[in-house]
C-alpha cells in the first residue's frame, strides 16, 4: 500500500506540472521514457487491451491509481466516461449520481442535495454530479462499486478532471492511448450551461485538441496521440465528427434500452441500413457482449449474433465490453475461466479490442498465446 501511494504521489506531481505547462500538445513531453518520441509505440497487431475506467477490478474506478495500476499491468488505452460538474468542467465518472462510487453520503454538508431526476427514461434519486462544483467534488473520496472486491483503498482517492485524466497517459514511459467516452450528452447539455453558449460535444472535442489529440486512424499523428471517442448518443457523434478527425466509436447497450438522444430501439441501431448509416461517422462499434453472444437461462452462450459479421463487412472494428475476471460473470461455459473467456472472443468470434475492468489479465493471456504462436 506504501508503494502504490508514494507511487501515485509522484505521478500527480508529474500531472500537476504538465497542466501548469498549458496544453501539453505546446511542448515535446519529458518523463520517464525520455522524450514523446522516443517511447515505445502503440501495439496495433493485435485486439486492443483497453482499461475500462482503469484497473477497477483492484482499484476503485476513474481514479488516478486505477489509471496508474492499469499503466503498469499492459493496457493500451485506458477508458474515462467524462460528465460535467454544476460549474461546467469536465471530470472523470461513471453514474450520473455520486451514490455508489463515492463517500457523499456521509457528508452532512451535502445531505440536501439529493433529489429525483430523469435520467435515459427513467426516474432516478440520488447526489447528481451536475449539482456539484468541481472543488466540492474534489472533496469527496472514491471507494469500490462491487461489495466482492477489495475495498482497502476506499477513502483514499479524489475524482480527477478530463484533463488530469489525458495528463496521466501522457506523462506515460510509453505511448498509452486513451478511450473518452462522450457520457449522458443528453443530461449533461440539459443541466450544465457553459458561458460561451458551447454544447457538452464542443466542451469535450476542445479538450481534447488542447492536448494534441486529432488525425485519423493510424495516421501518424493519431500514432503520437492515439484516441477513440464514444459515445452511446448517436447524434453526438455526428456532432462530434463535424468537429474532429478523431476515430468514433458506436456504443451499444442491451437489447432493452433505447438511445437517449433520439430513442432507437436495439434493433434500429443494429439494422444493415443504420450501420450504413453510422459508418459515415464511426470507424467501430462498441455492443455490449451479451448482444453478440447472448446468454441462455441457465447462464451458457446461445449461438452468436451476426453483428461482428455485419460491422466488419462495412469495414467497422468491434469492441465489446465488458469483461470480468469474477465468477459472476463468466458464463459456465468458459469453466470460471477468464483466460477461456479472452480465446472465445479473440480466436473465435474474432473482435478487435476488449473492454476489461482486469488488463493484467488480458496481457497475460495475449502475451502466453504469442509466444505459443511462435
Amino acid at each position: 500500500m506504501a508503494y502504490l501511494w508514494a507511487k501515485m504521489t509522484a505521478l500527480l506531481v508529474a500531472v500537476a506540472a504538465l497542466a501548469a505547462g498549458g496544453g501539453a500538445a505546446a511542448r515535446p513531453l519529458v518523463g520517464a521514457g525520455g522524450a514523446w518520441e522516443d517511447r515505445a509505440p502503440l501495439q496495433t497487431s493485435r485486439p486492443f487491451n483497453i482499461a475500462h475506467r482503469g484497473s477497477n477490478g483492484e482499484l476503485p474506478e476513474e481514479t488516478a491509481a486505477a489509471y496508474a495500476r492499469a499503466i503498469d499491468e499492459g493496457a493500451d488505452f485506458i477508458e474515462a466516461d467524462v460528465e460535467a460538474t454544476k460549474d461546467g468542467h469536465l471530470v472523470c465518472f461513471h453514474d450520473t449520481t455520486l451514490d455508489d462510487t463515492t463517500d457523499v453520503a456521509d457528508r452532512p454538508e451535502f445531505a440536501g442535495r439529493r433529489r429525483t431526476l430523469e435520467v435515459q427514461w427513467a426516474n432516478v434519486t440520488g447526489y447528481f454530479i451536475t449539482d456539484f462544483t468541481l472543488a466540492e467534488l474534489k472533496t469527496l473520496r472514491a471507494k469500490q462499486r462491487w461489495d466482492f472486491r477489495d475495498k482497502s483503498h476506499n477513502g483514499f482517492s479524489p475524482i480527477i478532471t478530463f484533463e488530469e485524466f489525458i495528463n496521466i497517459a501522457l506523462s506515460a514511459n510509453r505511448v498509452v492511448g486513451i478511450y473518452p467516452e462522450m457520457k449522458n450528452p443528453v443530461f449533461m447539455n440539459k443541466h450544465v450551461r457553459w458561458a460561451d453558449g458551447k454544447k457538452y460535444e464542443d466542451k469535450f472535442i476542445a479538450t481534447l485538441k488542447k492536448y494534441g489529440y486529432g488525425g485519423r486512424y493510424l495516421s501518424p499523428a493519431w500514432r503520437a496521440r492515439p484516441v477513440f471517442v464514444q459515445s452511446f448518443a448517436p447524434t453526438s457523434l455526428v456532432r462530434a465528427a463535424g468537429l474532429t478527425d478523431s476515430p468514433l466509436v458506436f456504443l451499444i447497450d442491451d437489447v432493452a434500452v433505447r438511445t437517449e438522444d433520439t430513442n432507437q430501439s436495439y434493433d434500429d441501431i443494429t439494422s444493415g441500413e443504420y450501420l450504413d448509416y453510422m459508418k459515415k461517422y464511426v470507424v467501430g462499434i462498441g455492443p455490449w457482449k451479451d448482444t453478440v453472444v447472448p446468454p441462455t437461462k441457465d447462464n451458457r452462450l446461445a449461438t452468436p449474433t451476426d453483428l461482428v459479421a455485419m460491422a466488419h463487412a462495412r469495414g467497422l472494428q468491434v469492441h465489446p465490453y465488458t469483461y470480468r475476471n469474477e465468477n459472476k460473470f463468466l458464463h459456465f461455459n468458459f469453466r470460471q475461466d477468464p483466460y477461456a473467456e479472452y480465446d472465445y472472443w479473440i480466436n473465435g468470434v474474432g473482435v478487435d479490442g476488449l473492454f476489461t475492468d482486469f488488463p493484467a489479465s488480458l496481457r497475460r493471456f495475449q502475451e502466453w498465446t504469442t509466444k505459443k504462436k511462435d
